[in-house]
């Protein structure tokens, strides 16, 4: 079914991690272990290649097959990486980009769903540091299965130890399964703000870090779909295996967009698009004065609107950033443009508003049914909208 590497750190859980590998082959899954220098003290490389029939990586510079880089040719060979059991050493490591092992190299080199259930003495695990990883790699897209409570080796009780295979096996698959729900389909989403220009030094825009289309793009990849992204100016790294299209104006997203319509299934809007520009923007720097300036604006075009009547056929999906929760505006704003649902945020609650990692979102379908999101990251919000908008075709 899917190629999963497996990495396993130093705790004494490690031997559970055999158990576990067993579990995915029976599901069907392709399994290759990965261990960690501390994990070989607990577990040998001998016994998970048995177990798997694969070879076993422990060495950062380690070639199962000589002349090919082992940590590129897994990554990308992998449907999904495990850890199980993650030290929080390891935790930590990932949390902050650090690859100075096979298994944190490889995990850098992936593009593909990082789950990781960590197991750990309970005080390592509510450890600042620690804590504070955990919603780090959250923002970053890792699943995270929380360690159950119980008598862990050292004698003493609390959250930190591994929780069962069946709950960790369990994940694996729901992860693995979204991976299929958009697997055939382009989705096409408009990110970030616009600029337009008042002179050749000079704009107007929108508040817009770009951080919420970045995670859609994410999400749409992780479900298996191939993404199209058409950006304003952002701080954001294009996504890895989309394809990213710069704008700048409005006008030119609108045309980046219609050039690319066409292959596309869904169209999701969530730039914030300028309303108006400048109508006769100069052509060269204004210079300061004492004097008045007066700047005459027109509007820009209704981009996702346009989309969604030139594209009756495409589900189309408006975002509506907002003031306030109440659905009123944004249900008439979905009517108005013509899109199948419309999301609402409030962007007045700082902690989920702009340039934040959080969001909390009210989906509106056509039908006037009504999903609220809760708060999350922006990542699992993402994918909480697309799992029902592949509910309500």
């Amino acid at each position: 079914m899917s190629n999963i590497v497996l990495g396993v750190c130093g705790s004494i859980s490690a031997y559970r991690a055999c158990d576990l590998a067993r579990d995915l082959m029976r599901a069907g899954h392709t399994v290759r272990v990965c261990l960690t220098d501390s994990a070989t003290q607990f577990v040998t490389p001998v016994l998970f290649e048995t177990l798997t029939g694969n070879p076993c990586l422990t060495d950062t510079f380690e070639e199962p097959i000589r002349g090919r880089m082992a940590h590129i040719d897994w990554a990308r060979e992998a449907d999904l990486i495990l850890i199980a059991p993650a030290t929080a050493n390891t935790l930590n490591k990932v949390a902050n980009g650090t690859g100075d092992d096979m298994l944190t190299t490889l995990i850098l080199a992936a593009q593909v769903p990082l789950v990781i259930a960590p197991a750990m003495n309970p005080v390592m695990y509510t450890h600042p540091e620690t804590q504070a990883s955990i919603p780090k790699l959250a923002r970053q897209g890792t699943f995270f299965i929380e360690p159950t409570e119980g008598d862990v080796a050292s004698g003493e009780t609390g959250q930190g130890k591994l929780a069962p295979n069946s709950t960790i096996l369990e994940a694996v698959q729901t992860i693995l399964s979204k991976r299929e729900l958009l697997k055939g389909k382009t989705i096409l989403i408009t990110s970030g703000p616009t600029q337009e220009p008042i002179d050749t030094v000079r704009f107007i825009t929108n508040r817009s870090s770009g951080k919420m289309g970045d995670a859609m793009a994410r999400a749409a990849k992780l479900m298996g779909a191939n993404v199209i992204v058409v950006t304003g100016p952002t701080n954001i790294p294009a996504l890895a295996n989309a394809t990213t299209i710069p704008v700048t104006t409005a006008e030119q997203m609108l045309q980046a967009c219609r050039d690319n319509a066409e292959q596309a299934d869904w169209i999701i809007g969530l730039a914030a698009v300028a309303d108006y520009k400048i109508t006769h923007p100069s052509d060269t720097k204004l210079r300061r004065s004492e004097e008045n300036v007066n700047l005459t604006l027109s509007p820009n075009p209704d981009i996702i609107g346009s989309l969604a009547k030139e594209n009756p056929t495409k589900k189309v999906v408006a975002f509506a950033a907002e003031p306030t929760e109440d659905p009123t505006y944004a249900t008439e704003k979905m009517r108005r443009k013509g899109v199948s649902a419309i999301a609402l945020n409030d962007i007045s609650n700082p902690e989920i508003g702009f340039h934040s990692d959080e969001n909390e979102i009210t989906l509106i379908l056509k039908s006037g049914d009504i999903h609220k999101s809760g708060r999350k990251t922006k990542l699992a919000c993402a994918m909480w909208m697309l799992n029902i908008l592949v509910e309500n075709p």
